[in-house]
């Protein structure tokens, strides 16, 4: 609870206002049964719902998420996914790096593809999954 209450801080003017709203983001992000675990103490899955709970406790109209998804297993991305859906349908943008493709796929709007540093597609999920150029970048080839 400590670690997103520090964050609630930046558009709260009280404690208990800080608090009430930290309680409501651990519950949107499922870590209300973990509030009062330390953070090192937390499984992966749950230490990265926790970052994306601390930047949603700071009142956001943007996130940006690096690699969020990394490491997780099946059940912890649909999880996440879901999350990523409920921040979105609260009108908040959110700007994903990462490499998941499940992930891009399931919850994204447009998607822009680099390709060693250069933009090799934009578009909607499905042109850019059945873009050529991208396919060869990321598959190879011969698929």
């Amino acid at each position: 609870l400590d670690n997103v209450i520090a964050s609630s801080f930046l558009r709260c003017d009280t404690k208990a206002k800080a608090e009430a709203v930290s309680r409501e983001v651990l519950e949107f992000t499922g870590l209300t049964e973990d509030a009062d675990i330390i953070s090192k103490g937390l499984p992966l899955g749950k230490r990265k719902r926790l970052e994306i709970a601390r930047a949603l406790a700071t009142g956001p109209e943007l996130i940006l998420l690096d690699e969020s998804f990394a490491g997780l297993n099946p059940a912890e991305l649909d999880v996440s996914i879901e999350i990523i859906r409920g921040i979105k349908a609260r009108g908040i943008t959110i700007m994903i790096i990462e490499h998941h493709m499940k992930v891009i796929m399931a919850i994204s709007d447009r998607i822009v593809v680099l390709n060693h540093g250069q933009k090799i597609a934009a578009g909607l999920p499905a042109e850019v999954a059945s873009n050529p150029t991208v396919v060869e970048a990321y598959l190879g080839a011969e698929h």
